[in-house]
């Protein structure tokens, strides 16, 4: 696949068959999204892979716990926008995908969350060019019990950054229309 057609069809994919993904293409794919760069080479992301549609439907209802609670405690809450959609019983925050793969690391690490996202972005280019639909869920990290985290395989100290689904997508949606790029000023 050429890097033009890599970008036009990396969408954020949310309806898949229903058809498992082998275990050890998802590994591949996690090979080469390590290869993506990070804060002074420390590679201090780790992987979750959750490929059990039941377990996932778990997740998705605690997830949307977490957030209506949140949400009760605090009206002002930005989630408050996706309240009425965490009500409904039948919303799995994960769209019923096959794959769930968690990108994790040390909670304390200051460069955490960008070297995840780049872990994330070489992770979904990867899955793209191999033919998989990929959405990241920043619902699907609401997970704060510490039972649940420990059956996830999450390490002590460590904290969900960016979950990712994975399948095989029934679509590819369309590119929504981009701005061109807002470049405040060329310094030579």
């Amino acid at each position: 696949m050429e890097w033009a057609e890599l970008m036009e069809k990396r969408r954020a994919v949310r309806d898949f068959e229903d058809r498992q993904i082998p275990l050890d293409l998802v590994q591949e794919i996690i090979g080469e999204s390590v290869k993506a760069p990070n804060a002074g080479n420390r590679q201090i992301w780790s992987f979750i892979i959750v490929n059990n549609k039941a377990r996932m439907k778990e997740l998705s209802d605690l997830n949307k716990q977490t957030v209506i609670a949140g949400i009760e405690k605090n009206p002002n809450s930005p989630m408050k926008a996706y309240e009425q959609m965490m009500r409904n019983e039948a919303y799995n925050v994960f769209y019923n995908a096959p794959c769930l793969v968690y990108i994790v690391g040390p909670a304390k690490a200051p460069t955490l969350d960008v070297d995840c996202a780049l872990a994330a972005s070489y992770f979904m280019l990867a899955a793209t060019q191999r033919g998989l639909g990929t959405c990241w869920i920043a619902q699907g990290g609401f997970i704060r019990d510490p039972q649940v985290l420990q059956e996830l395989g999450l390490p002590e100290g460590y904290r969900l950054t960016a979950p990712i689904i994975l399948g095989y997508p029934k679509s590819i949606p369309p590119m929504p229309e981009r701005l061109g790029p807002k470049i405040l000023k060329v310094v030579s």
